[in-house]
């Protein structure tokens, strides 16, 4: 009898722990000194897991209020996480090519696309007082970085982050930078050094971070890109985790190892998740990035069973899952709607005026101005979504005393 009444009472106890969000994760930490507000985080994160999906709204630096409020309007709600980037600041005469991602001294995209004259420290501070005021709302924070070719520290034209002509840094280049004492490897360093300090005041201040650098490593877009292999991505990932948690001591990280939706596109491919990973010692959790509802079932299962059952997300997406995703990939602990892509843009472009038809007398006309979008207030898709009974928005957590758990 006592032995029963031991075992209901482990049982019972387990069941309070996992309806406050505060049980112990399935996977400890990788950081084994990562903070308490980590551990409370992540337990929550994995009480969740294959019941609940935690809906997310990326936002930009220059403009954090507008996706927002878009989302907002169309669901009467906000996302439980909110999402920003570090970025980097573009030069050159093509800064409009780049507004897509958000470089941090340009206006939000989308719209006129101009120079907001704000310094990069005035930007990223501002993106750490807008992180702590979402925390303290109940929401959870997710952070990347844009990182422009250390060699041109943090500014730089984006066709030095987007190297889709030469693809990626030379061998030669790609060895000196994860070598650890080299020129190339201090200026990255130097890079990290500019990222950590903020990162540090959302740790004092006790924030846990979905920390998410060098995403979408398998594609072959971004300078960091297709290097497979021990001496690839993965030697810049363990080195960056190295850093920040041993040299910085960053505790208050959840790193978040991001790819890109695998596919085999001439020119734009991404490759297979297992010749990227650096390993479940450097990993707390798996994303994907997923566009062009490419919601092939391989995304979702091939990245659960790299990770071991580790906690698996989407890092990105162009448009919100359906309750049919949900339903065939259950594992997703949240998704995160790329700024813009919030709008319905298929009824945006149907609403589109025509252009006017061509006239056999009339002069060659000049060339027409960009029409201007006219951006719908709903999305039928988002709203069904937030709407989900599966997923979670800031007011169904509950954050008394800073702790994550679901509203009863």
């Amino acid at each position: 009898m006592k032995t029963f009444k031991l075992l209901l009472l482990t049982i019972l106890s387990g069941c309070l722990l996992a309806c406050n969000g505060t049980q112990e994760p399935g996977f400890k930490p990788v950081n084994p000194n990562a903070s308490p507000e980590v551990r409370q985080l992540l337990g929550f994160l994995y009480s969740l897991q294959g019941q609940y999906t935690i809906t997310g709204q990326h936002n930009f630096v220059s403009d954090f209020a507008r996706y927002d409020r878009v989302v907002h309007e169309m669901t009467g709600t906000y996302s439980g996480l909110w999402g920003a980037d570090f970025s980097f600041m573009a030069l050159g005469d093509n800064i409009q090519k780049f507004q897509h991602c958000g470089p941090m001294n340009l206006t939000a995209p989308f719209g006129p696309c101009e120079v907001n004259g704000l310094t990069k420290e005035q930007l990223r501070q501002s993106l750490v007082d807008e992180a702590k005021k979402q925390y303290a709302r109940g929401r959870i924070i997710t952070l990347m970085w844009h990182c422009c070719f250390p060699n041109n520290g943090d500014e730089c034209n984006g066709d030095d982050i987007w190297r889709l002509a030469e693809r990626l840094p030379s061998q030669e280049e790609w060895d000196e930078l994860v070598t650890d004492g080299t020129a190339l490897n201090s200026l990255w360093k130097s890079q990290m050094d500019g990222v950590a300090k903020y990162l540090k005041q959302l740790e004092e201040a006790k924030i846990p971070v979905l920390w998410r650098p060098f995403h979408e490593m398998n594609g072959v877009w971004f300078w960091w890109c297709n290097k497979p292999g021990e001496n690839g991505f993965k030697k810049l990932w363990i080195a960056m985790y190295d850093y920040f948690t041993n040299h910085h001591k960053l505790n208050n990280l959840i790193w978040v190892w991001n790819t890109n939706a695998p596919r085999d596109i001439p020119g734009d491919e991404a490759g297979p998740y297992a010749d990227f990973f650096p390993g479940i010692d450097y990993v707390d959790v798996l994303a994907a990035d997923v566009y062009n509802n490419d919601w092939k079932q391989s995304h979702h299962d091939q990245l659960l069973e790299l990770g071991g059952r580790k906690l698996i997300a989407l890092g990105e997406v162009g448009n919100a899952p359906t309750a049919e995703i949900y339903e065939t990939q259950p594992y997703w602990s949240w998704f995160m709607v790329w700024g813009y892509c919030i709008y319905d843009f298929a009824a945006m472009m149907a609403n589109m005026p025509p252009p006017p038809p061509p006239t056999d007398d009339a002069p060659p006309a000049a060339p027409a101005a960009p029409p201007a979008f006219s951006f719908p207030s709903t999305n039928p898709a988002v709203e069904a979504i937030y709407n989900n009974e599966r997923s979670i928005t800031v007011d169904k957590i509950d954050f008394v005393n800073e702790t994550y758990k679901l509203k009863k």
